[in-house]
């Protein structure tokens, strides 16, 4: 017995070498961490993988650079992270669509979750459900019934298929019990402006994109995808307030690395980021831009993964949403 206990003992130990050694010299003085961006320069997603890159390299004193890697949605970026070596110095941001609607709705996808490794929930930001403003709704009891009644489908827009624009329009049709025309754009900025031209009569958009529209009259905010109230609009009540029980579409942004990275490495970027993000003037600056600065540990991340993927599976197939 006590000749098996000694070799279990060597064997735990021979295994926690590497790993405190990995946390130890990690990151290489001479070796950049990349962090990469699977959207274009602007948007929150950039934003974010400024925000961590300029948090890490001054804290470490160490070269992180943020790398714009556009195409197909985002999966180009993240694949390009899922495929990379996995010792921490190829990072990505990824929005939720990337990782837990995309790999069910894209059949050949070239990754899988199960390619990247959670390392910290970077922000949250709240959508708004918002339309033309010279449609004759200003609730979303209005809006239902505008639904049921019309002969000719009304019409949302999203930035592609499978984002949470998509997927909350979906989800609405759903719970709603309505029927509605999806209009996909090859980004946010395209949709926002047909919505506010009034050739597509709703959207689901970013609260802080949809702002200034609302703001100047061009847009009608009818509800909020959230589970609270946002502090930018407190007056507007979100959408389960207003009959649609337990309604909620989330846009998130997840740190991750690809997959087998050293558990020691995922840790020292988890409590270096989770620091970042901790901070008043980062909490300050995020809710500026409609964003709630996240935090957390990898497991909380994972756990938030997986019901995720879950939940928005469910709905592509009881939807029969199919890539546009």
């Amino acid at each position: 017995m006590r000749s098996m206990m000694k070799r279990l003992l060597v064997t735990l130990l021979a295994a926690a070498v590497p790993a405190l050694a990995a946390a130890q010299t990690y990151p290489d003085k001479d070796k950049p961490i990349r962090i990469v961006v699977p959207f274009a320069p602007g948007g929150a997603p950039d934003v974010l993988g400024r925000l961590v890159a300029q948090g890490l390299g001054d804290t470490w004193r160490h070269t992180v650079v943020v790398e714009n890697k556009t195409g197909a949605a985002g999966n180009i970026g993240v694949d390009l992270v899922a495929r990379s070596a996995s010792d921490g110095y190829t990072l990505a941001v990824v929005p939720v669509g990337n990782i837990v609607v995309n790999p069910v709705l894209f059949p050949n996808l070239s990754y899988k979750a199960s390619d990247l490794a959670p390392i910290v929930l970077l922000a949250t930001a709240e959508n708004v459900l918002v339309v033309n403003a010279g449609v004759p709704v200003r609730t979303l009891k209005d809006l239902i019934a505008l639904a049921r009644q019309k002969p000719d489908l009304p019409s949302f827009a999203s930035p592609g298929a499978g984002s949470q624009a998509h997927l909350a329009g979906e989800l609405l049709q759903h719970d709603g019990g309505i029927r509605l025309l999806h209009v996909p754009y090859k980004g946010v900025s395209l949709a926002l402006n047909d919505v506010v031209g009034g050739q597509v009569t709703m959207m689901f958009s970013q609260l802080s994109a949809a702002l200034p529209f609302i703001r100047s009259g061009q847009l009608r905010a009818i509800g909020l995808a959230s589970a609270k109230r946002s502090p930018l609009m407190p007056d507007l009540p979100t959408i389960a307030e207003q009959g649609v029980a337990k309604f909620e579409a989330v846009s998130w942004y997840a740190l991750m690395a690809p997959a087998n990275t050293p558990k020691a490495v995922i840790d020292k970027l988890n409590a270096e980021t989770s620091r970042l993000l901790a901070k008043p003037d980062t909490k300050a600056r995020l809710a500026a831009l409609g964003m709630e600065a996240g935090g957390g540990q990898p497991a909380e991340l994972a756990t938030r993964i997986q019901t995720e993927s879950v939940r928005w599976a469910d709905l592509i197939k009881k939807q029969n949403i199919k890539p546009e």
